[in-house]
């Protein structure tokens, strides 16, 4: 078999030996053509970290740097496992948020050769090859001109702030298959004899593959090459049938001496049909080389963005705060006519020197058109602040554009209001809170929410009022060593945001201990605080707590004690590494 493997970036790709159907249809005329782009490593591309950096999800490696792969980290790994083979690696935690921002410039690129785009997820992409490649002169063809645009997508560098810690790319390389990818395909045990593997990269880059059908697509992205058409089945022969995606049913077939997509692929499929289901029929119309199902592109939203353009640019940024009033009318009133509501409002500004500045706002359907054009000042001042509109000589351009675009649209299914005229004590509250971030900014209103933790610093958190928050761990699930349930008679009336270190001595003046039985070393007779001695008339504890004892880098282990010195205070202190700490101060 004779696989041409894709070069995107250059112009011409070697003949091939059998001519491809330029018109993307496959030779058996039931599959289309497919090109998929598949960006390796992408959930490490999403974050910041020096190599060797490792994406981290449900306690086990998601994905790795090139850097970690030559240690010997690999996909699934346990996290202890992955630190013992590579003691410098650097975990982070998936940012989906981030991987869909930061492939969204990649889908755009391919875009412009069709608006038939598949994301199948961020850093995997998909388009049907019939109408583009008879537009620009063949499957070849469209797989460089590809290739090329997406190039210049990765090294195109992001919107300020959209991806903290971009890195900048090369061009295209394929053929790496050293490179894990969280999809379910895995990669083959048993490489196509025509795929060159190169030197493992740590920069994000693209590769190119097309063939009869999208799984088989994908496993020509991952390999780097163009199938002809006609010649997937032969193209899938070699690879293990777990690259098929059903576990079970691999083992199974295992078991049974059919280990290849191939000899799966040469049983008869009334046979395969009767013997393994439904499920076995669709994993044997993939290792024939089949579409189980059309491509499905992404559903396009109704642009419902609103702008205002500056001739001669605006050297000012007070006039767009008064313009910013009026774009919030127009963005509700567009919002309201056509039934939707948004999560967020996206800011952007350009500048006649051709830079721009974007920047989301929570929205939840709850800002006024004031409260909207009161955010474009505040990200407006941010930016002057930080010197984002500054030239190199030191003086500020003009502004040309101002722009709010809605983001993350769902149907709007209303407000109840009060009857007979009356105003809803919500809205008074909103209104209020408006008034009052507008003088102290965006974050200078706060309100409490619980969280989960031990300690009473750790079961609350301040976020800003109007910013939804969602807890990362549970209130209400167990905390084994947390304090007594929360009550007006029991919960600390101060609470540091930092605990102070003190000292505990005993009797003799030595230094309170705790040994890893939560034993103590002697009675506490003195707490020395800010340097001032006080006598210990009473005290209970420890409570124990270990934390995190599966991670290393979060690992920590602490008791807490209640301590009434003289005069009646109480005490909230923390022992921990042999140090004490007051934590909360009972009134």
């Amino acid at each position: 078999m004779s696989i041409v493997p894709t070069t995107p970036t250059t112009a011409t790709t070697p003949t091939m030996p059998t001519a491809p159907t330029t018109s993307g249809d496959s030779g058996d005329g039931r599959t289309p053509r497919v090109l998929v782009v598949w960006c390796p490593d992408w959930p490490v591309v999403a974050v910041t970290g020096d190599d060797p950096v490792a994406v981290t999800e449900d306690g086990r490696i998601l994905a790795c740097s090139a850097g970690a792969r030559v240690a010997g980290v690999r996909q699934g790994q346990r996290l202890k496992l992955a630190q013992r083979l590579c003691p410098e690696l650097e975990l982070r935690d998936r940012d989906p948020e981030a991987e869909a921002r930061r492939f969204e410039p990649v889908v755009a690129a391919v875009e412009a050769f069709t608006p038939r785009v598949e994301v199948i997820r961020p850093g995997l992409c998909a388009i049907p090859v019939k109408g583009p490649g008879r537009y620009f002169g063949g499957e070849e063809a469209l797989a460089a001109l590809v290739g090329t645009a997406v190039t210049e997508a990765l090294e195109r560098p992001p919107v300020p702030d959209a991806v903290p810690g971009a890195v900048t790319v090369p061009g295209t390389d394929p053929g790496t298959g050293t490179a894990n990818d969280p999809d379910p395909d895995p990669d083959p045990a048993t490489p196509t004899p025509e795929a060159v593997p190169t030197p493992p990269r740590t920069t994000p880059h693209a590769q190119i593959g097309v063939a009869d059908g999208l799984f088989a697509a994908v496993l020509a992205a991952r390999a780097g090459v163009l199938v002809p058409a006609g010649r997937t089945a032969e193209f899938l022969a070699p690879y293990p049938v777990g690259a098929l995606g059903d576990e079970a049913l691999a083992e199974l077939l295992g078991r049974l001496g059919l280990p290849t997509v191939g000899a799966f692929a040469a049983l008869p499929p009334e046979a395969v049909a009767d013997r393994f289901g439904p499920a076995g029929t669709v994993a044997h119309r993939l290792a024939r080389g089949l579409q189980p199902r059309p491509l499905v592109p992404r559903d396009e939203e109704p642009d419902l963005a609103v702008e205002q353009r500056f001739d001669p640019p605006e050297p000012l940024a007070e006039p767009l705060v008064f313009v910013a009033r009026t774009l919030a009318e127009q963005l509700h009133q567009r919002l309201a006519g056509a039934g939707l509501t948004c999560r967020r409002v996206a800011v952007e500004v350009a500048c006649a020197d051709g830079r721009t500045a974007s920047r989301l706002w929570r929205h939840e359907g709850r800002l006024s058109a004031t409260a909207l054009a009161e955010r474009v000042r505040w990200q407006l001042q941010a930016w002057q602040g930080m010197g984002t509109f500054t030239s190199d000589q030191g003086d500020q351009t003009g502004f040309t554009l101002l722009r709010l675009a809605p983001d993350g649209l769902s149907p709007d299914q209303g407000r109840q209001l009060a009857l007979w005229g009356q105003a809803v004590a919500d809205d008074r509250v909103e209104r209020a809170v408006a008034r009052v971030q507008a003088v102290l900014g965006h974050a200078g209103l706060r309100r409490i929410e619980p969280a989960g933790g031990r300690g009473p610093g750790e079961q609350q958190v301040r976020v800003p009022w109007g910013e939804p928050y969602e807890a990362a761990t549970p209130a209400d699930a167990p905390w084994p060593g947390r304090l007594a349930e929360r009550s007006a008679d029991l919960w600390p009336a101060v609470v540091l945001r930092e605990p102070a270190p003190v000292r505990v001595l005993d009797e003799d003046g030595r230094p309170v201990t705790v040994d890893g039985r939560a034993g103590v070393s002697a009675r506490p007779a003195l707490v020395v605080v800010r340097g001032r001695e006080e006598r210990v008339a009473g005290w209970t504890g420890p409570w124990p707590a270990v934390e995190y004892w599966w991670d290393q880098s979060l690992a920590r282990r602490r008791a807490r004690f209640q301590m009434v010195v003289d005069g009646g205070r109480a005490l909230l202190l923390t022992v921990e590494g042999g140090a004490w700490y007051l934590e909360a101060d009972y009134d």
